[in-house]
């Protein structure tokens, strides 16, 4: 059965604020700007609107920091989570936050559909200059948020640098991927997606944020005319090599025609299978064709090494 959701996501961030705007203005100019771009994209109904890395600050609240966030509290937290419960959609976006002991964390902050917290994520691999200037501390805990929809894992900016945060990841198996940051990733951004085996969405500043599929394949991107960007996807996939596979993915194919969608992205070996029709699940295809899905394959390949490894 499909499970399709609607993601939005952003590029860009809020403007910078003129010197001597009080703290109290800059908060309030940050929430009129996001009133405004979510109007861009509420039309759409997304399920999910993800935002860039600290969001919910101006561009130069390093002038003043400890003042802005002061006057900032939960006025910004406030606004979005309203505007989730009236548009009964969750809301992700990275914010700096001081946590239950004090200790002020860079974390990616889930509403759901009713504007309460989902979860946060408190970012593993904050920079040294988030350490030293900011006060900010290493976060150390899970990545993961339940949705109503699937397991979303939250990514913000310099942890796609890592691969111990990559494979804490993938080892969850999430459906979702939400990556907040101010940069881009380039190629890490399609690498995650595949590795993990799961969609990926990025909301990214000033540079293009895109919808990905788990084959690292771009499903929707923003432009240099439009920050902003909708696409719906449908998260009854998996990703199955071609090896072993090919005649059961054709008769598979054969018989479902257009209930079953087959994504090759080319030069990979590995294909997205996905269930379009509403009698269906990917699990009743998998076990009616004895398909092998990736991860099963690459580990029989590893146990079949193993096993023959000094055969002569």
């Amino acid at each position: 059965m499909p499970r399709r959701i609607t993601l939005s996501t952003f590029s860009g961030v809020p403007p910078a604020v003129e010197h001597g705007t009080s703290q109290e203005r800059a908060v309030g100019q940050v929430i009129e700007h996001w009133r405004m771009k979510l109007g861009n994209v509420l039309p759409d109904r997304p399920d999910l609107i993800l935002l860039p890395e600290v969001a919910d600050m101006p561009a130069n609240h390093a002038e003043d920091l400890e003042a802005y966030l002061a006057a900032r509290g939960t006025r910004v937290m406030d606004f979005l989570a309203s505007v989730a419960r009236e548009n009964h959609c969750h809301i992700a976006y990275s914010t700096l936050r001081t946590d239950e002991t004090g200790i002020r964390r860079n974390s990616m902050v889930v509403l759901d559909r009713q504007g309460r917290p989902a979860g946060h994520y408190d970012k593993r691999h904050i920079t040294i200059d988030e350490f030293n200037h900011q006060g900010l501390r290493y976060g150390d805990g899970g990545a993961i948020i339940d949705c109503d929809f699937g397991r979303v894992a939250c990514v913000i900016c310099f942890d796609l640098n890592f691969d111990d945060a990559r494979q804490r990841i993938a080892a969850a198996h999430p459906d979702l991927i939400l990556f907040s940051s101010m940069y881009h990733g380039g190629l890490m951004q399609g690498y995650w997606a595949y590795s993990c085996r799961a969609h990926f969405v990025a909301a990214v500043h000033n540079t293009p944020s895109a919808i990905l599929l788990p084959t690292g394949d771009g499903v929707a991107t923003t432009t240099n005319y439009f920050d902003h960007v909708t696409a719906r996807i449908n998260l009854d996939c998996a990703l199955f090599h071609l090896d072993y596979n090919r005649p059961k993915l054709e008769a598979a194919k054969a018989k479902y025609g257009r209930k079953l969608s087959l994504h090759d992205p080319g030069r990979l070996g590995s294909v997205l299978l996905t269930c379009e029709d509403d009698e269906l699940t990917l699990d009743r295809i998998v076990r009616e064709f004895d398909l092998e899905r990736l991860d099963d394959y690459f580990k029989r390949a590893l146990t079949h090494r193993k096993t023959h490894l000094n055969d002569h």
